[in-house]
């Protein structure tokens, strides 16, 4: 196949608006992942895609491509008393406070559905799941993919790290993120999709977010995001539903790994914030919809503490001990009212920015985060709140960190006379036409 394409050919193909052959790009993705594409031809291909984009056939080949880079896991036989069992996952594209993977598994589980969840750890203001999970004393995220299978049946639910799943997407993303060209729409639904598919899931659900805490800012932009990855879904026959949810406020009352945790227990014990259960349980109705699971009501696991159940049992698993304390930083500072009045809105990426400035994030890939950092917000918007009352409190190992930390939570969040308008939590349902 080599000899009938090179990279130069193909980078002009797409420079000047032409359509990439399926066999050109089967070639480029395997070529650049073995290392016969060097990184400077990636990189104009890449931004070539950017600036040209690709049309739905191409962007379904170049999925379809990274998809078989890897290993690709594999599902449909899987049952459970000699039943069917069916997998269903979700992908959030990132966010402030964005525990939700956490109580929605256990909850999948505790409803008759399985959940394979490959996850990775967070890089900026956006936390990781794994990162959370791993502040959970003992967890560990590698699993091979016999024990993945195993935890289904026995559990409900298995969180881990992609490993060897689509590695071309991993290269290629290290690539983007250096080069300007994340923000490509088919880059982008390729990117996800491509993970997603080689988990093996039988169905997905997806959580656009939309606002100044996301990737995605504007709604139009989103809900196209949003449509192409549906549609890549139905590309490759897996029945996919996308929600578009507000992203402008932080989800519920922590943001950073431990303190996120904490508020999940919270929800998993029948409490917890409006917003976070209110998520948890409109994805879960989405999933088990797709799974085909009728009669359960995600919002009685939470009540019944099964869903409880089957989330320390996942933990246990894993080799996490759900009895640990969580991590606790050593420094804390609080933010206070100046006046009386109701708060005002909170910038979820001025919290994200801060959260990853206390040591909680990572700026680049391997970096270690503090497990105990973070920030828990005290009156959300339209609380009351009186003047020299805790507004936010800040925590952190290293106390340098909270000048840089102030200064970006400066500024996002005001206390005022009236109660500002509050969004609605889901913006909008997408599925298949």
């Amino acid at each position: 196949m080599s000899a009938r394409f090179d990279a130069p050919t193909l980078i002009g193909v797409k420079r000047d608006g032409g359509r990439l052959p399926d066999e050109a790009i089967d070639w480029l993705i395997a070529a650049y992942t073995d290392g016969r594409i060097a990184d400077a031809q990636m990189a104009a291909l890449l931004m070539a895609i950017y600036l040209r984009g690709m049309d739905a056939a191409e962007t379904a080949r170049w999925t379809a491509a990274m998809t078989d880079s890897g290993r690709r896991l594999d599902f449909r036989d899987l049952r459970r008393g000699g039943a069917p069992l069916p997998t269903v996952d979700k992908h959030s594209t990132g966010g402030v406070g964005d525990k939700i993977t956490l109580p929605l598994v256990a909850v999948i589980a505790a409803c008759g559905a399985a959940v394979p969840q490959a996850s990775g750890r967070g890089l900026g203001h956006t936390g990781g799941t794994l990162d959370k999970l791993e502040s959970i004393a003992g967890f560990d995220p590698r699993l091979s993919p016999a024990r993945i299978a195993a935890q289904l049946r026995d559990v409900g639910a298995a969180i881990f790290a992609a490993g060897d799943l689509a590695p071309a997407d991993a290269k290629l993303y290290a690539l983007r993120d250096i080069t300007g060209t994340v923000a490509s729409l088919p880059l982008i639904a390729s990117s996800v999709m491509s993970k997603k598919l080689a988990e093996g899931a039988g169905a997905l659900v997806l959580d656009v977010k939309v606002g100044t805490g996301a990737f995605m800012t504007d709604p139009g932009r989103a809900a196209q995001l949003a449509r192409t990855m549906v549609g890549l879904g139905r590309a490759h026959d897996v029945p996919v539903t996308a929600l578009l949810t507000d992203m402008n406020t932080p989800l519920g009352r922590t943001a950073g790994n431990a303190l996120e945790v904490a508020e999940v227990l919270e929800v998993l014990a029948g409490g917890g914030p409006p917003d976070v259960v209110e998520l948890t349980v409109r994805l879960a109705a989405e999933m088990l919809a797709l799974a085909g699971i009728d009669g359960r009501d995600p919002a009685q696991t939470l009540a019944d503490g099964t869903a409880m159940d089957r989330f320390r049992a996942m933990i246990a698993a894993q080799g996490g001990d759900p009895e640990a304390p969580l991590p606790v930083a050593a420094h804390r500072e609080t933010v206070t009212a100046t006046r009386d009045g109701v708060m005002g809105p909170i910038d979820a990426m001025a919290v994200g920015l801060a959260v990853w400035r206390l040591g909680a994030g990572r700026s680049g890939p391997g970096q270690p985060v503090q497990h105990g950092a973070g920030i828990v917000i005290h009156r959300r918007p339209g609380e009351p709140v009186a003047a020299g009352e805790p507004v936010f409190s800040l925590y952190t190992d290293t106390p340098d960190r909270y000048p840089a930390a102030m200064a970006e939570l400066d500024g996002g969040w005001s206390v005022g006379d009236t109660a500002p308008e509050l969004r609605p939590l889901i913006i909008d349902r997408i599925v298949e036409p």
